[in-house]
């Protein structure tokens, strides 16, 4: 949303420019609350990553690593709204689809596998880096779009397994947060007159939606990733064991 001042950065150069007052908090941050909430990004993947160091495989490790670095660029995207730095947010967000993709997958389709999602990455990376306006935004969701529903469909199909009972309430819960924060994510993109002036001229403060998109999908993408490594360790004969810590954070834990 660019009425607000003309701060550090200068106007927005991105292809999209979400519904929050730009410099409206730091002369220095475009999105402030866009940005705040990023860091639960980096947050959910660093405490993935080091939770299950020992636990997962590098490519399960390599997926919560992938999510912090989402995080960065989403830091990077909404404390600017440079197009440049849209694609050190974009950009990660489809290798990570992808390598979750392969992560559903490795176990199926053999050794072509790769090669595909390699394919894909490369020319989404085409489509997103040397196309501007409302097709670049487009392109993206296109792209991204339908291998995360794909994904998120397989993650269901797991979560039903009989051998994965035990981590069927993470998928529960995480699929709730994800597809809360996607309905949020739409009513900010689609609604934005209502939030963020209909509603303040009745005295409601704009909700910031897409902050809350950052938050609500950083809790639930570390829960699908847990239902991910849970099946990958079992198909490698290894019974693995949910823990929580300090009773609120779940985990994934080899047995003693």
């Amino acid at each position: 949303m660019t009425p607000g001042l003309i701060g550090f950065w200068g106007t927005p150069t991105s292809t999209v420019d979400w519904c929050e007052v730009n410099y409206a908090v730091t002369p220095f941050v475009c999105e402030f609350f866009n940005t705040l909430s990023s860091l639960a990004m980096i947050a959910a993947g660093v405490l993935g990553a080091f939770l299950h160091r020992h636990v997962f495989d590098r490519w399960t490790l390599a997926a919560f690593g992938l999510l912090g670095l989402v995080g960065v660029g989403s830091v990077a995207f909404h404390g600017t709204l440079r197009f440049e730095l849209q694609m050190l947010d974009e950009l990660p967000m489809l290798y990570l689809v992808a390598l979750v993709a392969y992560l559903l997958l490795e176990p199926r389709l053999g050794p072509w596998l790769p090669t595909v999602l390699l394919t894909y990455a490369v020319l989404a990376t085409v489509s997103e880096a040397f196309t501007r306006g409302q097709i670049q935004f487009l392109a993206f969701q296109v792209s991204f779009g339908a291998l995360e529903m794909f994904c998120m469909y397989r993650v269901f199909l797991l979560s039903r397994s009989p051998g994965n009972k035990p981590v069927r309430p993470l998928f529960n819960l995480g699929a709730g947060m994800y597809f809360a924060a996607i309905a949020l994510w739409f009513v900010d993109l689609r609604f934005c007159d209502v939030v963020s002036i209909r509603l303040p001229a009745l005295g409601i403060p704009n909700p910031q939606l897409h902050a809350w998109w950052h938050v609500l999908v950083s809790c639930g993408f570390y829960l699908l990733l847990l239902v991910v490594g849970y099946d990958r360790l079992r198909r490698r004969h290894v019974q693995p064991v949910i823990q929580a810590l300090r009773g609120r954070i779940p985990s994934v834990e080899r047995p003693a």
